[in-house]
């Protein structure tokens, strides 16, 4: 008898890759349905990471809603794990961060924001009205701000550049509040003036 969810492949039930699946039922003898593994699940043991619940959660999470503060993805995560503490999620970003499978970014006046998107030195813009991030793909060709004028001793393995100013919607609106107000001719504004 196989113990409590073990995983039980039968030939012809399950695709040629059966590693990346998992019984629905703990029962082995009712381990017929299967589900695919998260690929995050793949991701945690490739970074040599005990897969959990939580953290499997928050890199779905994170993965799709890039830019996410911690209480959203504290949020989101508890509509699918009700149970999982505040503490939980802080530790398990904490984690995700220090293997480097989560990206954790400041922007001043800000909270801590995490992104999936990480290894490729990307940037950030940031709107100062809506506080809206959007992903800045680094500069190429000649980028003088991004080379240090002096190491000081270290190895500088990225550079964190953060645009700040408005985006499209923020844009628009501000040069419609800013811009003068016209009124029909003959109207009685105008005839007033």
């Amino acid at each position: 008898m196989l113990g409590d969810g073990a995983v039980v492949r039968r030939p012809g039930r399950h695709p040629a890759n059966s590693s990346a699946y998992l019984t629905l039922s703990r029962k082995a003898e009712d381990s017929i349905a299967v589900m695919p593994i998260s690929p995050y699940a793949e991701l945690l043991r490739t970074a040599d990471m005990r897969v959990t619940r939580p953290r499997v959660a928050v890199l779905e999470v994170v993965g799709s809603n890039p830019h996410a503060d911690t209480d959203t993805i504290l949020g989101l995560v508890r509509s699918v794990l009700p149970e999982v503490s505040r503490q939980t999620v802080y530790d398990v970003l904490n984690a995700l961060t220090a293997a480097r499978l989560v990206r954790r970014i400041e922007p001043a006046g800000s909270p801590a924001r995490y992104e999936s998107r990480v290894g490729d030195n990307h940037h950030h813009a940031v709107c100062r009205s809506c506080g809206v991030i959007a992903d800045v793909d680094c500069a190429v060709g000649e980028t003088p701000c991004l080379t240090a004028s002096d190491s000081v001793g270290f190895t500088i393995d990225e550079a964190e550049v953060i645009y700040w100013g408005f985006c499209a919607q923020c844009s628009t609106a501000r040069r419609q509040s800013t811009a003068p107000v016209s009124f029909p001719p003959g109207s009685r504004t105008q005839q007033s003036s």
